[in-house]
């Protein structure tokens, strides 16, 4: 690693080791062991964190994602604005992986990878060329196609402890059996094959701890990820310095971060400055935001205003009212009592009192009883419009939210979802009209849907009527 060390000792000698060599040596040896799962999912969130850099998904990025109808009128449609916002978001996951590689690092024997944070912040300080971190194509794709096997091999010994866990609570439960219905003289027929699928089982777990990082050593996991981290710092610097002119190029100047741009759609005012993208700081030589360990208190999660879903928390439940009104458009689907209370009581007051306002105003404009089956495929098509735009960024909302949770993260590098793209940055009011608009849709179809079987039977079409709407009125429950 001697790249690291001829960069690093830029931060300044007075910076020693205080590790002996003896103790330099034993960690060379030591292997990741039980740490080997979190490199293996930091690996597989670095390789997913290049493959989003790629020329081919920056476009997808600029040219669907930020164009759709449901950013661009809830978000916003200033299209520097929301670059800087993925930029952000984009460096912020760097340095959380980062942070874990300099952990790593500690525990390395390789000085380079010891004091691979400094060479991070220094990177970041722009004291260091980027032009130094560009690999040959095919050096890339083999670095890459390492940590892939790596991250393949532990996935399966994850998958084959947790086998071989199961396995060994039946064996217990066997041995106990056993000895009990050894008074009986009695054996069970199936004990030896189970003794032969259990022997073969921790065969297979041994063989994936030597395949996987799990007795690769400290230096050799934190060693493919920390030139890697590096290289994708300078592409995305690459990536989003034609749109955002003050990501550092070669050497940068005192002062480099980034103000986003406005927006004039959307909850973001035309005053408002937000400096979202921070690529050092003046103050302190850590590298990372105070957050850097938390998914959920981000630089980017934290600038949703408070007039935005986000910014007063109610975005997760959004996205659940939103994708449930989606599902009880079905034709197919009935609402029971039980859904619709529940749906009622997801709502907030304000949005109640909205929609209870929606339901009055309609009713007192509704259409004559014979233009029912017109009026409810005339919501049906009214929802369909909104949510054609709405239920994507709904689905993207609960999307971030599952990525963003440490524990649930997989063994598998993939695409990942951008807050920008979810309802986090949204308006407020916007998207809880829309939603009261969905509400009332579907109060609208659920009355006629009654109306239709109360007209069928003996029970009065117009008493029907007025039952149904003064009900839906007080109660706000969707029939």
């Amino acid at each position: 690693m001697r790249w690291f060390l001829e960069m690093g000792s830029r931060v300044g000698d007075n910076l020693r080791r205080s590790r002996s060599a003896e103790t330099k040596r034993s960690a060379a040896g030591t292997p990741l062991g039980i740490l080997a799962f979190e490199t293996a999912k930091t690996m597989a969130r670095l390789i997913s964190l290049y493959e989003s850099l790629a020329d081919s998904e920056i476009g997808k990025l600029r040219k669907e994602v930020i164009r759709s109808e449901g950013v661009g009128y809830l978000n916003s449609k200033d299209e520097g604005f929301l670059l800087s916002l993925a930029c952000a978001e984009k460096l912020e996951n760097l340095d959380k992986i980062a942070a874990t590689v300099t952990r790593l690092g500690q525990k390395c024997s390789d000085s380079g990878l010891t004091r691979f944070g400094l060479v991070y912040t220094d990177l970041k300080l722009g004291t260091i060329d980027l032009d130094q971190l560009e690999y040959a194509s095919k050096e890339k794709d083999r670095l890459i196609a390492k940590m892939e096997k790596l991250i393949s091999a532990t996935s399966r010994l994850y998958a084959a402890l947790e086998a071989l866990s199961e396995l060994e609570v039946s064996e217990q439960k066997m041995k106990l059996w056993k000895k009990n219905s050894s008074a009986m003289k009695t054996e069970h027929p199936g004990f030896d094959a189970f003794q032969q699928k259990i022997a073969y089982q921790r065969k297979q777990v041994h063989r994936l701890r030597e395949a996987s990082l799990w007795s690769k050593t400290f230096d050799k996991g934190a060693g493919l990820m920390a030139r890697f981290v590096c290289v994708v710092y300078a592409r995305l610097c690459s990536v989003f310095r034609p749109y955002i002119s003050s990501l550092p190029h070669h050497f940068l100047p005192s002062k480099n971060t980034c103000h986003v741009g406005n927006s004039r759609s959307g909850p973001i005012p035309k005053t408002n400055k937000l400096a979202l993208v921070r690529f050092h700081s003046q103050d302190s030589l850590l590298f990372s935001p105070e957050d850097s360990g938390s998914t959920s208190k981000s630089g980017v999660f934290q600038a949703a205003r408070p007039t935005t879903v986000g910014g007063s928390g109610l975005a997760a439940r959004y996205a659940d009212v939103i994708l449930l009104a989606a599902r009880y458009l079905d034709p197919a689907v009935t609402i029971s009592e039980n859904a619709r209370e529940s749906l009622y009581q997801m709502l907030p007051e304000n949005l109640k009192t909205l929609v209870r306002l929606k339901l009055r105003k309609s009713e007192r404009a509704a259409a004559p009883e014979r233009d029912g089956e017109r009026l409810a495929e005339g919501w049906r098509e009214a929802m369909r419009g909104i949510l054609e735009w709405l239920a994507p960024m709904a689905h993207d909302t609960l999307k971030w939210k599952a990525e963003s949770n440490i524990e649930a993260m997989k063994f598998e590098a993939k695409k990942s979802v951008l807050l920008m793209q979810t309802l986090h940055f949204s308006d407020r009011e916007k998207v809880e009209a829309a939603i009261a608009e969905l509400l009332v849709g579907l109060s609208y179809i659920y009355w006629y849907e009654d109306r239709r079987n109360c007209g069928d039977g003996d029970v009065d079409v117009h008493d029907s009527w007025s039952t149904c709407r003064r009900w839906s009125c007080d109660r706000i429950e969707l029939r």
